[in-house]
């Protein structure tokens, strides 16, 4: 492999420099556990708190509504498990939507065999949530919402701001997987009105194996993991000092450097975007137009299968993917797709392309260059295609 070209941002992201540097000392130097009471260990307890002081800064949040995970999927499981068994005694009805991601789905799945009845609301074509049909759906015993603040696969971004406020106008608490959206656009807990929202660290440039849950004050919900008194009681476990060091430092930089990349990203996904539709007969974006994540581009290619251009492409050097990495190597087409109306055949073709802070132009035209390649070559070898332009032949040799 010659070069590579790395389009798989919504999967995971290096850790920047600087954050690898910020987690060096807490491996050898500074190794103590923050829990105890001598000065060589509990300073690490400062440097826990400065980094949950950071990401409540980026939240518009307060440093005791952070707690720290080890994962983005822990943070959601926390927050629907949680939420269930403390309003169960006012009622055990929740309501998602049916694209949300399987840390969410399986959530509400094991919720189910407890009894619990979930809601799982439609989406339009381009992925957005009703906000109606979510109005309609709650109920006097409904005790949460789930909805995601922008999804993985399309890159749609949900009416975050009024989901919550429809969600507190029936009492109902909202939850949003924000996964895929912190880091990448601003967000703000109070003035969108979210009461608990999910992260994952590797997502914008963090370390892998860390994450976090912003829960606002006041909820009666109760520690996930058992044991000790970390995270305020909330959380047992030795603190991932190291890993915290580092997700404090991947939120300063994600914030202090926002503004610039949604603007460097949104104008390489808008160029790559219009080449493959210029150029490219036969295909769609999938997802919002405008209303839709920076760095992501999601598109469909008639008459080719998805895997078959992720393989081709993995051969000239680029990294794609066909949707979530947590579902690779499944036959079915995405769960998503199906949910915004796209035909089975449709749905498989797709493929997932997601920005980072340091592509480039000119790694838009080599992608571009070789889907295009692709495409064409797969075609030629597809009966379906040419059974479908065979009209079109026959038209212009008469």
């Amino acid at each position: 492999m010659d070069r590579l070209v790395y389009l798989d941002h919504a999967a995971t992201t290096s850790a920047r420099p600087e954050v690898v540097d910020a987690m060096m000392p807490y491996f050898t130097k500074e190794f103590g556990n923050p829990s105890s009471i001598y000065s060589f260990a509990s300073k690490n307890k400062d440097v826990v708190e400065h980094s949950r002081g950071i990401i409540a800064n980026a939240l518009g949040a307060d440093k005791e509504e952070i707690y720290f995970t080890g994962s983005g999927s822990e943070a959601d499981n926390w927050a629907l498990i949680a939420s269930a068994e403390a309003y169960g005694d006012k009622g055990r009805h929740i309501i998602t939507s049916k694209i949300e991601h399987h840390a969410i789905l399986n959530t509400c799945k094991y919720l189910e065999q407890k009894g619990y009845e979930i809601t799982y609301l439609n989406v339009d074509e381009k992925g957005l949530v009703n906000l109606e049909e979510l109005e309609s759906a709650i109920r006097c015993d409904t005790i949460l919402v789930s909805i995601m603040f922008a999804n993985n696969e399309i890159g749609t971004i949900e009416p975050v701001a009024e989901i919550g406020r429809i969600a507190h106008a029936h009492g109902t608490l909202f939850h949003t997987d924000a996964v895929q959206a912190f880091g990448q656009v601003p967000i703000n807990v109070q003035e969108m009105n979210i009461d608990m929202l999910s992260a994952s660290g590797h997502k914008f440039n963090g370390p892998k194996g860390t994450g976090f849950l912003y829960m606002k004050k006041g909820l009666l919900l109760k520690s996930f993991i058992h044991g000790g008194h970390q995270e305020r009681g909330m959380r047992a476990g030795t603190e991932n000092v190291s890993g915290i060091a580092g997700i404090g430092k991947a939120a300063e930089i994600a914030v202090a450097t926002m503004d610039e990349r949604i603007k460097k990203e949104t104008m390489l996904r808008d160029y790559l975007i219009n080449r493959l539709m210029k150029e490219i007969p036969y295909i769609r974006v999938n997802g919002h137009e405008s209303k839709r994540l920076p760095n992501n581009v999601n598109v469909s290619f008639q008459f080719a299968d998805g895997e078959s251009i992720l393989i081709m492409l993995d051969i000239a050097g680029i990294c794609a993917s066909s949707g979530s990495a947590c579902t690779a190597g499944s036959s079915a087409p995405s769960h998503v797709l199906t949910a915004i109306g796209l035909p089975y055949e449709i749905a498989r073709s797709a493929i997932r392309m997601t920005l980072g802070y340091e592509n480039t132009k000119e790694e838009m035209d080599y992608t571009a260059d070789n889907i295009k390649q692709i495409i064409e070559n797969l075609r030629n070898m597809s009966p379906l295609y040419q059974e479908f332009m065979q009209p079109v032949e026959k038209h212009f040799q008469s």
